[in-house]
């Protein structure tokens, strides 16, 4: 079945984009939501009417949409999350989670145009960001795990060779003495 549809659908196309999908996915689904029309010949041409007045339009969209993904070059994701003793993710890490941790960093992104695998691992993944038709960034995500790589490391070195050298040195004072 051929839809032209009437909205940005990620994973089936952009706006204004001639799609083939099953006939049960259109009819029960895009036209009754009102995101596709059947691509009929009159369709087609108002389409091609509406694309040529809307072309300078588009290209404004398209440059604002290629300004915002070079805000996002360059930007990594490190996402602490609580993990088990087997590296396995209380939870997940997903688009939402990537949307809020660009928030922090001052980049306003939709959750709904990211597209990743929900992570349920600790590791290092890749977040898309699809902007606009032909506009995507990939962002770099770090799952670690909460409170125990960066603490642990930092503190661990410097507590245990004081703890070692009061050890060694309290037997040997004692050892003095009872020798006199």
């Amino acid at each position: 079945m051929e839809l032209i549809l009437k909205e940005d659908i990620i994973g089936l196309g952009f706006k204004n984009d001639i799609v083939n999908v099953k006939s049960g996915y259109g009819r029960n689904y895009l036209i009754p939501q009102g995101k596709a029309v059947i691509a009929s010949p009159s369709a087609k041409k108002i389409l091609a009417e509406n694309l040529k007045q809307q072309a300078h339009k588009l290209a404004a969209l398209k440059a604002a949409a290629e300004e915002k993904a070079a805000g996002l070059q360059g930007v990594a994701l490190t996402i602490a999350a609580k993990v088990s003793a087997t590296g396995q993710l209380y939870g997940s890490v997903n688009a939402a989670t990537v949307a809020e941790e660009l928030k922090k960093q001052g980049q306003e992104v939709d959750r709904k145009i990211i597209t990743m695998r929900d992570i349920k691992k600790v590791g290092d993944y890749v977040a898309l960001v699809h902007f606009f038709k032909g506009v995507t960034v990939e962002v770099p995500v770090t799952v670690v795990a909460e409170g125990v790589e960066a603490p642990v490391a930092e503190e661990a070195p410097v507590a245990a060779p004081a703890v070692e050298e009061a050890q060694v040195e309290a037997p040997a004072e004692e050892e003095a003495p009872a020798a006199e």
